[in-house]
């Protein structure tokens, strides 16, 4: 055997081996006066001669104890010692697992039970095995269903309805696997428990997760880690329990969850639990894994209820992640990509990374084990690209891992567009950049530096485009999203709002609420239908009315995330909501200048001919640069048409059009 690796298997078979001495010593015992010995259908009858045998046989004398030495990779001894088993429970343990190891104890046991069909081991049998007195209390309590054997899960005691000394024992085939050496989780947790682990490189913290580390390794404690945003109390988890932990997510029906297994599992690998506890109702689960010997940490963004358990964990709120979440990506780049760890170099992360990382990383909100799954998808973003890890495979990577049903409200936009997409002055330019750049540093300066208003309220960041339509409100809003890295969701008012009293409130409350937790940017085009002016109470209508934006305001205190309004008209929006904002960025009306730019950019890709001349309808047409997309969109099929090039005439037509469909006007046409 190599000693360098034991085998888990190897030291199994060796234990399983000392106990055959055992049961060859019974055997011998059992057979040295039995009539019936030799008999080859012992077993399946009872002759005279066997019965006056059992009416005169005493009990066996005790055999002599084990050799107490563990072999090495020995996994049992290791495990009695977790559970607190004594000698005499690992032994009915091993006595009850033999045959699933070494098929030639079923002949054994057989003959050791008095029926060939019985090769499995029985309470009286085991009991024989081991040495203990069968009629004595202490010895039949090993195997009560509040012993550590079986209220551990570790050995079922079969066929109730038989006397106890021959119910059958049987381990259950995950334990025999673990002590084989194989680390599987059980069938039935299959899709629910993965490993969580930190990432090596992570430095240990002195704070709030410090603090609740030293407290798990001083004993098995019970926490309920509230969080602010979904994974906040999971990155904590895993900072406290650097070891490694057993992470749990529940599916389905709670009757269906399989808590025994799960604790089962976590005692075997001597791990922590943490578990994400469902949204609805989740006392079952927290009673079933409130258990005094192994560490569970429960997350989840409920308020403690009291009734969830008797005995109450230890409720903390858990912290912000804020910038601190940098490190977690740091960290996690260097031991997935071999890319050195940003927060412990001292030159620049463009030195390193070709790019800043902090930068990359700051608008999303992600748990410690999905920011490792969002690097590892990156590299194979990256390794498919055929290029070295850049910002777009991370922010692609970190949008998979931010899971959304924002859906249901909205319609999702993957940004496709660029800072060079918009043609504005400098104003609103210079606004959108500084609303990206709050989108990015929130978490440092509300966080970090304390700026939060307090009294509850969140680290959303709240702009209002205001403009007439078509001068690039929503495009706008496409391109902070596309700066963040961040996919856009543009609210659907015709799933929000509801005619019946009430339900206008709960449609907003969920797509808030989702906001929250999702690393997106969320947008109200047109939200003057939400966002409206309130107005003096006449009816009922007004009230209610009234009290939707009340509502609002509320809501938009608290609100964590990124929301982007547009409109029409600023002065539709309530003077309430505004001081709410972060920013209010005027959109205005295209010069002829800004006109001729606009019509340039949206034929950069379109064939045109050499003398085309943007300049008259630039300088003819006062059109936005919606109407001025959708004049060219016209040129363009008509050139298509003819299969040839856009000409100075097919944009003029394309300007007409767009002058006709507003009711206006059109330059050397007259009145009709």
């Amino acid at each position: 055997m190599n000693h360098a690796h034991p085998d888990p298997a190897d030291a199994l078979l060796a234990r399983v081996t000392r106990l055959r001495a055992q049961v060859a010593r019974l055997v011998e015992h059992r057979s040295a006066d039995d009539p019936t010995a030799d008999d080859p259908l012992r077993g399946l009858y009872l002759s005279e001669a066997a019965v006056r045998h059992h009416l005169h046989t005493g009990p066996a004398p005790l055999p002599d104890p084990p050799d107490d030495e563990e072999p090495p990779g020995d996994r049992l001894g290791p495990l009695a010692r977790r559970l607190g088993l004594r000698p005499l429970e690992v032994t009915v343990l091993l006595a009850a697992l033999a045959p699933d190891l070494d098929r030639s104890f079923e002949p054994l046991y057989g003959y050791l039970n008095d029926d060939v069909g019985r090769r499995r081991a029985t309470a009286g049998l085991a009991l024989d095995v081991s040495g203990a007195p069968v009629h004595r209390p202490e010895a039949r309590a090993v195997l009560h269903p509040s012993a550590p054997l079986r209220a551990f899960a570790l050995l079922d005691v079969e066929e109730p309805e038989r006397p106890f000394l021959s119910r059958s024992l049987r381990v259950p085939d995950r334990v025999v696997a673990h002590l084989l050496g194989d680390d599987t989780p059980d069938p039935s947790l299959a899709g629910r428990v993965r490993p969580l682990t930190v990432p090596s490189e992570l430095p240990a913290e002195d704070g709030f997760t410090g603090r609740l580390a030293a407290r798990l390794k001083e004993e098995p404690l019970t926490v309920y880690l509230r969080e602010h945003r979904e994974g906040e109390g999971l990155a904590h988890a895993a900072r406290a329990l650097p070891g490694g932990a057993l992470h749990y997510t529940p599916h389905g029906p709670h009757g269906q969850e399989p808590p025994a297994a799960l604790v089962r599992e976590a005692r075997l690998l001597g791990r922590p639990l943490v578990v994400t506890l469902p949204p609805d109702d989740p006392g079952a689960l927290v009673r079933a894994l409130s258990v005094p010997d192994v560490p569970v940490v429960f997350t989840g963004p409920r308020p403690y209820d009291p009734q969830w358990c008797d005995d109450d964990p230890l409720v903390l709120d858990a912290p912000r992640l804020g910038t601190d979440a940098v490190r977690a990506w740091a960290a996690a780049l260097r031991e997935e990509t071999g890319t050195p760890d940003p927060a412990a170099r001292t030159g620049t992360p463009e030195a390193d990374l070709g790019f800043d990382l902090a930068a990359t990383v700051a608008p999303y909100h992600l748990g410690a084990d999905r920011v490792t799954r969002a690097v590892r998808a990156a590299r194979a973003l990256a390794a498919f690209d055929g290029a070295p890890l850049a910002p777009d495979h991370l922010r692609l990577a970190a949008r998979q891992q931010s899971t959304s049903g924002l859906e249901q409200h909205a319609r999702r936009i993957r940004p496709a567009v660029t800072w060079d997409d918009l043609v504005l002055p400098e104003a609103p330019l210079t606004q959108l950049r500084e609303l990206a750049r709050r989108a990015r540093l929130r978490d440092r300066v509300l966080g970090d530096w304390r700026l939060s208003a307090g009294g509850g309220r969140g680290r959303g960041v709240l702009g209002l485009f205001a403009g007439e339509s078509g001068t690039g409100k929503t495009l706008s809003a496409e391109v902070v999203a596309a700066e963040l890295g961040l996919d856009l969701y543009v609210v659907r008012l015709s799933s929000v709002v509801d005619k019946y009293v009430g339900e206008t409130e709960k449609n907003l409350e969920r797509v808030f609420s989702e906001a929250d937790r999702t690393d997106a940017v969320l947008l109200f085009d047109e939200a003057d239908a939400v966002f409206g002016k309130r107005s003096e109470v006449k009816d009922a209508h007004d009230r209610y009315a009234n009290m939707e934006s009340a509502y609002l305001l509320q809501r938009l205190e608290s609100f964590d995330g990124i929301a982007l309004l547009t409109t029409n008209l600023r002065a539709n929006i309530d003077e309430a909501f505004t001081r709410r904002l972060d920013l209010v960025v005027d959109f205005p009306f295209p010069d002829a200048g800004q006109r001729r730019a606009l019509w340039e950019h949206c034929l950069t890709r379109v064939p045109c001919a050499d003398d085309v001349d943007v300049s008259r309808p630039a300088r003819d047409f006062e059109l936005a640069g919606g109407s001025i997309r959708s004049a060219v969109v016209t040129a363009a099929y008509a050139a298509a048409d003819r299969d040839g090039r856009v000409t100075t005439g097919d944009l003029l037509e394309g300007a007409r059009r767009e002058y006709r469909k507003a009711g206006r006007l059109v330059p050397g046409e007259g009145s009709w």
